[in-house]
């Protein structure tokens, strides 16, 4: 996730990172702007359109759908940050939920050796939760100190699910803990399965097919229509115009594909490496 001042807004307008969408679009922009010369040559010095009144009437049928396109965009963009901001909120009630657990089990735990195994296991499953998402192999090579073996082919945030539940219900078993506690320890337990599920519910259950797909064939053919009404107002200033409007109509649905899957690798995608080592110090630090 790209770090930034958003007081320092000036810089802004003069620098391109790299994830900013004026480089993507910097081929299309050429192309769009090599056809609005060609369309402008082709009406004004060739077919000599100028005097025609029903193609200079085109202008009418842009700015209908001018506010047609708008209103899809800011609804695609709305619907494209809810998806980022639950994502944040879900990692920020992961980070509240193994906090909890590790200082309620510092207060209920009295053997060091208890408090040792939960300190390594409850940062692992945010850690494996990230790498679940992006849809990385983790190596079990990284938990040998804590004799965990974890099964790559299978659910892994499951599997160290299954281990912490395990280990608190071998502790009352074990009488370490009491029942009243095993109740309270449970709802934190729980939390970590459900902040999962909904995570894969925002990976896995992209924009409708058919309605981004619309959106952009929406964009493309407006654009490309624009040069035939507005050449007889603007002449070859045209070019410049066009550009502009389609950099700003493309830009806003290449946001909105990015943020849409806030769980990847993308520079606006949100920071789960840097939660999960979060909650790995937090941990660490109140069981120790």
């Amino acid at each position: 996730m790209v770090q930034y001042n958003p007081k320092d807004w000036i810089t802004f307008i003069f620098k391109f990172h790299k994830s900013d969408t004026f480089r993507k679009l910097i081929p299309m922009m050429i192309f769009i702007g090599l056809y609005s010369y060609g369309i402008g040559y082709l009406e004004m010095e060739y077919w000599k359109l100028s005097q025609n009144s029903y193609v200079k009437n085109i202008t009418i049928m842009h700015n209908m759908l001018g506010f047609v396109i708008s209103l899809l965009l800011v609804f695609r963009t709305n619907t494209a940050y809810d998806r980022w901001w639950e994502g944040r909120k879900l990692w920020g009630t992961l980070v509240n939920s193994s906090r909890n657990f590790s200082l309620k089990l510092k207060v209920i735990l009295k053997e060091e050796e208890d408090k040792n195994f939960f300190k390594k296991v409850i940062p692992m499953y945010a850690s494996f939760l990230n790498k679940h998402l992006k849809k990385e192999d983790t190596a079990t090579l990284l938990f040998e100190d804590s004799d965990i073996q974890i099964d790559l082919q299978k659910h892994k945030p499951n599997q160290i699910a299954h281990i912490l539940f395990q280990k608190t219900y071998d502790l009352y078993d074990k009488k370490k803990i009491t029942g009243d506690q095993l109740i309270i320890l449970n709802n934190e337990l729980q939390s970590f399965t459900e902040i999962c599920g909904a995570c894969e519910r925002i990976k896995n259950t992209p924009i409708p097919y058919s309605y981004s797909a619309f959106i952009k064939k929406f964009i493309f053919f407006y654009v490309m229509t624009l040069p035939f009404g507005y050449v007889f107002s603007l002449g070859y200033y045209v070019i410049p115009v066009v550009i502009f409007i389609f950099y700003v109509l493309a830009s806003l649905e290449l946001i909105a594909e990015e943020i849409e899957d806030p769980f990847g690798s993308d520079a606006n995608d949100l920071p789960t490496d840097k939660i999960a080592d979060m909650i790995r110090t937090n941990c660490t630090e109140i069981l120790n």
